[in-house]
């Protein structure tokens, strides 16, 4: 392993061990839901979180600021919300007579989209068009967002009344799409015992620099990526767009989804090569959200992921050669 890529390697999962560590002394009993957490943020990407709720959504993308030293907002998305109340507003100021740009909550560096699917297709693409372009436009004026800058978005599987669905399109835009569940009984009473006096956030220290976390971003682009390899992460997204079930595959966004999150999941285990498992362990939530089932299939329950797992049991892994340099 070339010495100057073992020393950057390892500097990144440095910076991944202490803010694991310092999320989970919130966040119980999920370490690999904070594992897609890290691998989104090191990726510089935005994760979809569809779960009930009380499941502690919020406190993982407060935990997450906090540990990397970064501003937080909250967005609370609602049916009369408009794009300007996203993005920020332009007013006159009657003493200067000029325009003041007031900016919105999606001026932060972490931003948690608390039920994103309840504003409507307007308000939604307001806050797309930031996710996508790390800009914000208002008025004609282009206003740059923050670096680091992630999207934590949020919504409820099982309430639909009163909802906007993420149109194909919009979903292709996440990076990931996780969910944290329910905790198990040892952990629900680990957590009533963390909470009994205080909530552990309140103290909750910044264990990384944004120049770290910054360095460690870039750093996750070197990881290597064997010619196999990338042929088997292209044969799993292309079999989604074959598969009887599906109606419409992941897009190339999703490919390149799969591969940057591999390399993420490599840095973050210490290596500078990805191996078929860190493919194999980002498929579903890299690529289920990207794929639209069939009606017929519909019908018989057929679920995104569930399809996703037949195209890992049935394309092969990549052998016979060496898989890291």
């Amino acid at each position: 392993m070339n010495t100057t890529l073992e020393r950057i390697q390892a500097d990144v999962k440095s910076v991944a061990d202490r803010i694991i560590a310092n999320v989970e002394k919130v966040i119980i009993g999920k370490s690999s839901e904070v594992q897609l957490t890290l691998v989104g943020l090191l990726c510089q990407g935005h994760l979809l979180i569809e779960d009930v709720p009380g499941v502690g959504k919020t406190m993982l993308a407060k935990a997450l600021a906090r540990s990397i030293g970064t501003s937080f907002n909250r967005i609370q998305f609602t049916p009369d919300m408009l794009p300007s109340d996203v993005t920020g507003v332009s007013i006159f100021n009657q003493q200067t007579r000029q325009f003041e740009f007031r900016p919105g909550p999606i001026m932060a560096q972490i931003v948690l989209a608390d039920e994103i699917n309840r504003a409507t297709p307007k308000t939604q693409a307001a806050l797309l068009e930031a996710m996508e372009e790390k800009q914000a436009t208002v008025d004609g004026v282009t206003h740059k967002l923050p670096a680091p800058f992630m999207v934590l978005a949020t919504q409820n599987p099982i309430e639909y009344e009163g909802t906007f669905p993420l149109p194909e399109a919009q979903l292709d835009r996440f990076l990931l799409r996780l969910s944290l569940g329910y905790p198990t009984a040892a952990n629900e009473m680990d957590m009533l015992d963390r909470q009994q006096y205080a909530h552990p956030i309140e103290t909750l220290e910044q264990v990384v620099s944004i120049e770290e976390l910054l360095a460690a971003q870039a750093a996750v682009r070197s990881v290597h990526t064997e010619p196999a390899l990338k042929s088997y992460l292209i044969e799993i997204v292309a079999q989604t767009r074959k598969h009887a079930d599906v109606y419409l595959g992941a897009s190339p966004r999703g490919s390149l989804a799969l591969f940057r999150t591999a390399q993420a999941r490599a840095a973050l285990h210490g290596r500078d090569y990805v191996i078929p498992d860190d493919i194999k362990a980002l498929a579903d939530a890299a690529l289920a959200h990207r794929v639209i089932i069939g009606p017929a299939a519909r019908i018989k329950d057929v679920s995104t992921r569930s399809v996703i797992r037949d195209i890992l049991a049935s394309v092969p892994v990549p052998g016979g050669t060496a898989l890291r340099r």
